[in-house]
């Protein structure tokens, strides 16, 4: 049996003020995001409108979300026209997911619960799939000095090359601290750029000691492991 519940009752709505010109009945156009795509369990629902929001609280009654099992979550407006809906817990594995916003509906498909722990005093990395532990890996996350976010994260992009310069960082290339390097297997957790990815350079420390910027470093075997593993919107749980 379906659950379906309205997105502004399952979350607090903050509504700021806006321009007096904009969208006022939900009946207006939108996009929604994810759809006709598999996602992972995390991934959250996005609504772009196609003009500014005015009256903010009539269009969040517009939106409802169906699912097997609603999990909660909270509303975010990033813009005047982008509204975005974050699951606090997970949506079903396996599952459809329906999404209405005024005259617009969409839905996509969720895959397998693929669920990332790292564990930063333990130095491990393990995956779940539905359930079993698929694989621990030994892993090293963030220095003292640059210490790796706890929390709760969902894996934003993958890439199979990405060049790591600390200077986007604020670190200059002459400091002690300062690296450039060419990463593979690139897991992207945070946009503030947090990366789970291959480490050769640190295997040793790798099970034993963090010794990274931020990221999470895995030896280059279990990197690519993970990369063919995971997909966009499946959950990483950063805990010390």
């Amino acid at each position: 049996m379906l659950a379906t519940v309205s997105v502004a009752m399952l979350a607090l709505a903050g509504s700021a003020a806006t321009s007096a010109a904009g969208i006022s009945s939900p009946a207006d156009g939108a996009n929604i995001d994810p759809a006709g795509q598999t996602v992972g369990v995390a991934h959250p629902v996005t609504v772009t409108f196609d003009h500014p929001v005015r009256d903010r609280a009539a269009v969040e009654q517009s939106v409802k979300i169906s699912a097997p099992v609603l999990p909660q979550g909270t509303m975010t407006w990033l813009s005047d026209r982008e509204l975005q809906w974050n699951p606090t817990t997970f949506w079903p594995a396996h599952s459809t997911i329906s999404v209405t916003a005024g005259n617009t509906k969409a839905s996509f498909q969720t895959g397998a619960s693929v669920v990332s722990v790292a564990d930063i005093d333990a130095h491990t990395f393990t995956v779940s799939i539905d359930g079993e532990v698929a694989r621990e890996m030994p892993a090293s996350m963030g220095k003292a000095k640059f210490p790796t976010p706890t929390g709760t994260f969902r894996v934003l992009e993958k890439e199979d090359v990405v060049i790591m310069d600390s200077r986007t960082i604020g670190i200059p290339l002459d400091d002690p601290e300062g690296y450039k390097l060419t990463v593979y297997d690139a897991v992207r957790i945070t946009w503030g750029g947090v990366y789970v990815h291959g480490a050769p350079w640190s295997t040793g420390s790798q099970g034993y000691a963090n010794v990274s910027h931020g990221c999470i470093n895995l030896s280059p075997d279990n990197a690519d492991w993970y990369y063919n593993t995971v997909g966009v919107g499946d959950p990483v749980i950063v805990q010390s």
